[in-house]
């Protein structure tokens, strides 16, 4: 059985993950982007700043699970070896 495609490469300087590689990961980061903008529009006028900010980091936290198990396994790189 072929392995599963990662949705987003690691970086390739520093801890973390770039762009997503397949439709899956680029869908997420849309629905995120979008999730954030929506958020802006109906939070922020109706509940304030702390409401937004409490559904940003609730948006970070998914999206960082999302690349961690779907992503490729995080560690520090200094480049190409």
């Amino acid at each position: 059985m072929p392995a599963r495609p990662y949705w987003f490469r690691a970086k390739r300087y520093g801890w973390g993950w770039g762009l997503p590689l397949t439709w899956q990961g680029w869908f997420v980061l849309a629905l995120f982007f979008a999730l954030v903008l929506v958020g802006a529009v109906v939070l922020l006028p109706a509940l304030g700043q702390l409401a937004f900010v409490a559904w940003c980091t609730v948006l970070c936290v998914l999206l960082v699970g999302i690349c961690w198990i779907k992503g490729e396994p995080p560690a520090w790189r200094w480049g190409r070896k």
